[in-house]
C-alpha cells in the first residue's frame, strides 16, 4: 500500500492512506501518533486498539511501518500490536514518541491505566490509576525493550497531588541542546476535604517531561499556570539563534492555550489564549510541528501580516504547521495553520483544509530531506472513528490559503 504527496492545486483535497480502519466487531483504532526517522527513511504510525470506541475500552497499542521510496511514496507493511508496552492488568494509551539522535534511540512513552477506570471516576475520586511507561528500541522500531514503569522516579510524591495524568498524545522533540521533551498534562488537586477533591476545583494544566542525559533520567517541569489540556511542543529558533519552546494545548474555552518557555521547558511563561486556533466546545487534542523558515517558497503570492512582517520573519529562524479540527461546534473539516512568526501569538495564517467531514485528534511528522510535512489523523464520512489515515503535503500545498482570514471563525 503506497501514499505520493499531492501535487495538486489548493482547491483539491490531498491524497488520504487508510492504516487504521474500524471493524465489523466493533474493534476501533484512535489516538494517533506519528515519527519520521530521517536516516533510514522510516515512518512508524502508533494508534490505540480498542474494544470500542469507548477510551476505558483501550487495549494495546498498535504501529505500521513505512518506508518512504525515492517517488515520494509510502510503502507500508502490517499492523503489528507492541507486546512489550505493557503493565499486567492495565490498559495501554496516549503512545508518544521521540527519538534520540546522539544514542539512536527510539523511546515510546505511554500511560498504562489500572483496569477500566474511567478519567472522570479519578477526577471526582482524586485518586490517580495511571502510570507513567516507557519501552525503547535501538533497531528503528523493529524490536522494543520491556516496559518500564518511571511513575516513582520521576513524578515521585507529586503523584498524590494529581487526580490523574497522561502523555502527550503524538510526539515528543528533540532540542538542539540535546534535551529531550515529552509533552503531558495532569488534573491538579488543589484542595481536598476527606481525601477527595473538592468540586469543580480540578482542571488539566499541561507541563513538560524532560531528560538531559539523552533518555537515561526523566524529571518534570512545571505546570502552565492556565488551563490546559492534551498538549504538543515545538522548538522555535530565533534570529539571535537562541531556543523557545512552544506549547500548544487542549482548552474548552472555544480557543486554544499557548505558552513559551525560555529555558527548555522547566518553566512556561504567561500562557494565553490563541483567538486565531478555535476548539470545538469540549476541545480537541492537536498537533504542532517546527521546521526551518524556507529562503524561498514558490508560487507564493501571499503576506504575512502577522506584526506587519514579510514573507520572511526576521525574528525566527522557525515556521510553525498546526493541525486540527477547525469547525467551532464539532470535530470537523481538519485543516493546517503555518505561523511565520511564531514568537507572536497573532502570527497564524488562516487554515488549509485538508479533509472536509468529520475530524478528530492528529499527528504531524516533517521530512526535512525533501522539506514535506505528513499527518496521521482521526477522519471518516460519517464519524471521525471511522479510520486512521496517514497524508503527505508540502509547504506550498499549504500556503495556497491566500492572505489571513480577517472575519472572526
Amino acid at each position: 500500500m503506497g501514499n505520493t504527496p499531492s501535487k495538486s492545486g489548493s482547491g483539491e483535497e490531498l491524497v488520504k492512506t487508510t492504516l487504521f480502519e474500524k471493524e465489523p466487531s466493533g474493534t476501533t483504532y484512535r489516538i494517533p501518533a506519528l515519527i519520521y526517522l530521517r536516516h533510514s527513511h522510516t515512518f512508524l504510525a502508533f494508534a490505540e486498539k480498542r474494544s470500542s470506541p469507548a477510551d476505558h475500552d483501550a487495549k494495546v497499542l498498535v504501529m505500521r511501518r513505512g518506508t518512504l521510496k525515492d517517488d515520494g511514496s509510502v510503502q507500508w507493511m502490517s499492523s503489528q500490536e507492541l507486546s512489550t508496552a505493557y503493565l499486567p492488568d492495565h490498559r495501554t494509551m496516549n503512545p508518544c514518541p521521540v527519538y534520540e539522535k546522539n544514542s539512536k534511540t527510539l523511546f515510546l512513552f505511554f500511560i498504562c491505566v489500572c483496569g477500566n477506570t474511567t478519567e472522570m471516576r479519578q477526577i471526582i475520586t482524586g485518586k490517580n490509576k495511571a502510570r507513567l511507561c516507557c519501552v525503547s528500541s535501538s533497531d528503528d522500531g523493529q524490536t522494543w525493550s520491556p516496559a518500564k514503569d518511571l511513575t516513582d522516579s520521576v513524578i515521585g510524591e507529586t503523584i498524590h497531588k494529581w487526580a490523574t495524568f497522561a502523555v502527550g498524545p503524538g510526539h515528543g522533540v528533540q532540542l538542539e541542546n540535546g534535551r529531550l521533551i515529552i509533552p503531558a498534562y495532569a488534573y491538579y488537586v488543589p484542595y481536598r476535604c476527606c481525601s477527595f477533591p473538592i468540586p469543580y476545583t480540578v482542571y488539566p494544566r499541561a507541563l513538560s517531561i524532560y531528560s538531559e542525559d539523552f533518555g537515561q533520567t526523566w524529571r518534570l517541569g512545571k505546570m502552565l499556570r492556565k488551563k490546559s489540556c492534551e498538549c504538543e511542543m515545538a522548538e522555535i529558533i530565533d534570529h539571535e539563534g537562541r531556543s523557545h519552546l512552544y506549547c500548544n494545548a487542549r482548552n474548552s474555552g472555544g480557543h486554544r492555550c499557548e505558552a513559551l518557555s525560555e529555558n527548555s521547558g522547566m518553566v512556561f511563561d504567561k500562557p494565553h489564549i490563541a483567538s486565531e486556533l478555535v476548539e470545538p466546545p469540549s476541545g480537541c487534542q492537536g498537533s504542532v510541528i517546527g521546521f526551518p523558515a524556507p529562503e524561498f517558497v514558490p508560487n507564493d503570492d501571499t503576506e504575512s501580516k502577522a506584526c506587519g512582517t514579510s514573507l520572511l520573519s526576521p525574528d525566527t529562524q522557525t515556521w510553525l504547521l498546526f493541525i486540527h479540527p477547525t469547525n467551532k461546534s464539532s470535530r470537523r473539516d481538519m485543516g493546517v495553520y503555518l505561523n511565520r512568526s511564531p514568537l507572536h501569538s497573532s502570527g497564524w495564517d488562516r487554515p488549509r483544509i485538508i479533509h472536509r467531514g468529520p475530524s478528530g485528534y492528529s499527528d504531524l511528522a516533517y521530512n526535512g530531506d525533501k522539506d514535506q510535512f505528513s499527518c496521521l489523523m482521526e477522519c471518516g464520512k460519517e464519524s471521525e472513528l471511522e479510520q486512521i489515515a496517514f497524508m503527505s503535503f508540502t509547504l506550498n500545498d499549504v500556503m495556497q490559503t491566500g492572505k489571513k482570514d480577517k472575519k472572526t471563525r
